[in-house]
């Protein structure tokens, strides 16, 4: 996969190539993940630093979509395509990707068009930082990302609320029908959400109620990253890291909710 992903030197620390920081950020459809992520990078005053030298960055998961085939876009089209399952993703390239993060590499990203349903022809930069933020709904799904986690959030809001924000977001920015929204919500989103997601929220190692608008919770996790970025507390070294297997056999969690 290597041929996949762009790379370069990067990450440096007295010669010694650095791992960066790699904060998962998991919750359900329109519980804030992104919101949460924005208002870190804001506190942080990362928002006015160009993005080469930006030394917190963001990663979404919905980048990885994985390219449909003309039978599945025609379901997307018509709101029969689940993409709230795990395998809506392509998941080698996500974790391909990952590793040349962790690696101080540049890594090209996919950019996603979510009105077509298709990748476009053109990729977003994401140059060496000392954090990533990698948020999405299955951020904690698989095992072998998890591994990858040395810090792991969960975004837990009202399912009323969340809802709502899709219809929004859905109708305004993806050009969608009320009742197609409702209706995919119903059939797959809530459905992926009970049996995927929500289990994954034992993994974290910080809950963030209301989102965004938990001041106190986004704090903690601002401080603890200045802390990083002062140095106080420095990522590990690549060499301390357990090595990074392919495991078939567990990348995904078996259990169902209960």
């Amino acid at each position: 996969m290597a041929s996949r992903v762009a790379a370069s030197n990067g990450g440096m620390v007295n010669g010694v190539s650095k791992t960066p920081f790699l904060i998962g950020v998991a919750g359900g459809t329109a519980s804030g993940k992104t919101t949460v992520c924005r208002k870190i990078i804001e506190e942080l005053g990362q928002h006015k630093v160009n993005t080469v030298e930006r030394k917190v960055c963001i990663l979404n998961q919905d980048s990885f979509y994985k390219v449909l085939s003309s039978e599945e876009k025609e379901a997307a089209y018509n709101g029969d395509y689940n993409f709230d399952h795990p395998d809506a993703f392509d998941n080698d390239l996500l974790i391909s990707t990952l590793e040349a993060i962790l690696d101080g590499k540049v890594v090209n990203i996919p950019i996603y068009d979510f009105k077509t349903h298709s990748r476009q022809p053109t990729t977003r930069t994401l140059y060496p930082a000392d954090v990533v933020l990698f948020e999405g709904i299955l951020v904690l799904y698989s095992s072998e990302v998890r591994e990858m986690l040395q810090m792991k959030l969960f975004v837990d809001t009202d399912s009323d609320t969340r809802l709502a924000r899709r219809v929004l977001r859905d109708i305004n920015e993806r050009g969608r029908e009320l009742e197609q929204v409702l209706t995919q919500y119903t059939q797959f989103v809530k459905p992926a959400f009970e049996e995927f997601c929500l289990p994954t929220k034992k993994y974290a190692d910080v809950i963030i109620p209301r989102g965004a608008e938990n001041n106190v919770a986004i704090n903690l996790i601002v401080q603890h990253i200045k802390d990083i970025l002062e140095g106080k507390m420095l990522p590990p070294p690549k060499s301390s890291l357990p090595p990074r297997h392919r495991r078939q056999s567990d990348s995904y969690l078996t259990s169902r909710p209960h």
